[in-house]
């Protein structure tokens, strides 16, 4: 949802200028989130080139795209572009509105009072805002928003202006302030009463520090200090031989050396400056002063990580870029070939028919102990889900429940510690879904991430996991993560079934369909211009059906879906047994339907189906079988795709829908990449 990104320099000359490059191409790598307006906070014009100005903290804000912030910084003749600054340490945000509507007011940063004392950028919802904004309107705080972000710089600066002694630090009154928020947040603080200082903490939302420098960083996992005045109930200081005091941890990264940090809710907005992150902690609070970056934390958990790693990350800044295509998203439908197999590589063995998933293997007996498999998402996750949850079946053995993460939790559903419950996410942190896997936790049973982002929260937090190797999704409407979170299931369901000796011809079918898998794709692209040219005759039309049964009902439901994000037409997914209940009323020749009908076992339902529709005037396109004239005969146009197994023909039959929900977008004028309302990562319920 909202974007993050903060960028410090030590002892590291950067005219104002680059500072501002640096923190604008930031928020547009951010961009995909989803987001209606911008800001940053940067120090105020400074007037010698080797001191901080710390008189003044600049704000400038704008409603709509980041390119109009861009344009506004450049009207600023008072910034003094070319000044340099050896140290300095600028905010930038994208804000995805939930509390007030887009303004520049309440764009972020938010301020604790007219003269920027203390500033901040936040990504989540603070839950107990108004009971906070109501005692500091008591105290005499004036608000000007109406997020509920503001209440966290007022109250940064109350806790300021009521300090014991001028020795607390930064990071103390941060540390302060945070045991009074409830809700989830990803936070980046400044002040002018600590030049050049960042602070930076989360909870429930995803945080990353990037780390640049000329001389080596240590090969050593960062030490966590833990504060012993916050320990929980029950952990008595005489236990504080299992405590990793560390009073040298302020020199684990920077020793005063020239240093820049980046701070970022998302890796893509670091990879083109650093390949050397170090992912935060829920409740870890994170300090550079003096260009040292320590880490500390509150409330400390019972066999926690004493230590934060400084990981390498994987990424290439070319996976990010748009390369030849228009957009994101259509570049991302054509590398389903190349992700589909990254998915796969390594994990199966087709000259032995094996698989393995590595991220689950050691559980593998325990997850075959289980009494069923409930598999939980939201979204494109969910129909990941659906897509696969029959072949799971059979395959397993196991009775399995498909589940929408904010459904489970209203619900208090039953879990045991004999189940087994897999979680989808693309970006792993998905607020239900997270939640939801919180709520498992807790109650034993065991847990299983199936991400596409290393280092997410689910993926720290769930006992084991699936990685599905996709590469960086940019687009809000997801495309290729889905056909990869589909592979990812099916090749569990393959694990699961090695030792079955009745399910040994299914499971060979499955394989050797899963080798040319990536060349039925690339064929399945081949038809793009058709499907443009389908486009072309529905761009208009203010509705949208898309039917069918079996192992393609999923793909309804998706396709409906990816309609609905990028063209805002109305669509819905309907299981053709359903038909007759209701979804007939709508059918006349007025009405465009799309009709999912593949040589499977509910071949002949949906021929019946077709049938009911024709009668009745409809019009379907049809996506069927290459040469099956037995439904072609009554289709008004159709889409013909290469035959492959049943349970993965799921993976070919969306990609048709994706390329249509691509071409009507263009063509009613949307930005396809950065849908109206929505967000790529939904970090609140």
């Amino acid at each position: 949802m909202c974007g993050i990104f903060a960028y410090l320099n030590y002892r590291v000359s950067r005219t104002r200028k680059e500072i501002y490059e640096t923190l604008v191409k930031g928020l547009q790598r951010l961009e995909y989130r989803g987001y209606d307006s911008a800001g940053i906070a940067v120090d105020g014009p400074n007037k010698t080139t080797t001191e901080i100005n710390n008189n003044s903290i600049c704000l400038i804000k704008k409603k709509g795209k980041v390119k109009a912030l861009d344009e506004e910084l450049y009207k600023k003749d008072s910034l003094e572009l070319d000044t340099e600054l050896y140290t300095h340490f600028g905010l930038a945000h994208t804000r995805w509105a939930t509390h007030g509507e887009p303004s520049p007011v309440n764009s972020h940063p938010q301020r604790s009072d007219k003269d920027n004392e203390f500033v901040v950028i936040h990504n989540g919802i603070i839950t107990n805002y108004k009971e906070l904004k109501e005692y500091l309107i008591t105290k005499g705080y004036e608000f000007e928003s109406e997020t509920d972000t503001e209440v966290i710089p007022k109250l940064i600066k109350y806790v300021y202006d009521n300090r014991e002694n001028d020795s607390v630090t930064f990071s103390m009154l941060v540390e302060r302030v945070i045991q009074q928020l409830e809700g989830a947040f990803a936070l980046v603080f400044k002040s002018r009463h600590y030049p050049g200082e960042a602070v930076s903490t989360r909870r429930g939302s995803p945080l990353l520090i990037g780390v640049r420098s000329e001389h080596e960083l240590p090969t050593e996992h960062i030490p966590v200090q833990y504060n012993s005045s916050h320990l929980k109930e029950g952990v008595q200081e005489k236990n504080s031989h299992n405590r990793t005091d560390c009073p040298n941890a302020i020199n684990s990264v920077g020793d005063g050396r020239p240093v820049e940090y980046y701070f970022a809710s998302d890796a893509s907005a670091i990879i083109e400056h650093t390949n050397k992150v170090l992912y935060l902690e829920d409740n870890d609070i994170a300090a550079v002063r003096g260009g040292n970056l320590s880490i500390h934390r509150i409330n400390r958990q019972a066999g926690e990580d004493p230590v934060r790693a400084i990981q390498t990350l994987q990424m290439e800044l070319q996976q990010i870029m748009k390369g030849n295509f228009d957009a994101f998203m259509q570049k991302e439908i054509f590398e389903q070939p190349e992700s589909v197999f990254n998915t796969m590589r390594g994990r199966i063995c087709f000259d032995t028919n094996t698989v393995v998933l590595g991220g689950l293997k050691d559980h593998l007996k325990e997850i075959k102990r289980c009494r069923r498999l409930i598999v939980i998402g939201c979204g494109t996750s969910f129909h990941a889900a659906v897509a696969t949850r029959q072949i799971l079946e059979e395959l397993t053995e196991l009775p399995v429940m498909v589940e929408l993460a904010s459904d489970f939790l209203d619900r208090n559903t039953p879990v045991f510690r004999d189940d087994v419950c897999f979680f989808i996410s693309q970006s792993g942190e998905t607020a239900d879904t997270l939640m939801a896997l919180r709520y498992c936790k807790e109650r034993g049973a065991l847990t299983a991430g199936v991400t596409n982002t290393v280092g997410s929260s689910i993926c720290r937090e769930t006992d084991c996991g699936v990685h599905i190797n996709a590469g960086p999704e940019i687009g809000v409407a997801s495309t290729k993560a889905y056909t990869s979170q589909f592979v990812a299931l099916i090749m569990f369901g393959l694990m699961m079934s090695e030792d079955r000796l009745s399910l040994q011809t299914r499971r060979l079918e499955i394989i050797s369909s899963l080798k040319v898998l990536p060349e039925l794709i690339r064929k399945v692209l081949s038809l793009d211009e058709k499907i443009k040219t389908i486009a072309n005759e529905l761009y208009q039309q203010r509705s949208l059906l898309v039917m069918g049964r079996g192992y393609n009902y999923a793909t309804c439901l998706e396709g409906a879906l990816k309609i609905k994000e990028i063209t805002y037409m109305h669509s819905e997914g309907i299981l053709a047994g359903e038909l007759k209940h209701g979804p007939l009323a709508l059918i006349d020749k007025h009405m465009p339907i799309i009709m999912v009908i593949m040589r499977d076992a509910c071949y002949i339902k949906c021929q019946n189906a077709l049938q009911q529709v024709s009668a009745r005037s409809g019009r379907p396109i049809i996506i069927c079988c290459q040469g099956d004239s037995d439904v072609t005969k009554n289709a008004y146009q159709t889409i013909e795709l290469p035959q492959t197994v049943d349970c993965l023909q799921g993976v070919l039959s969306v990609i048709p829908l994706q390329l249509l929900s691509f071409h009507l977008a263009v063509l009613r004028g949307y930005d396809v990449d950065c849908p109206r309302n929505l967000a790529k990562s939904v970090t609140v319920e």
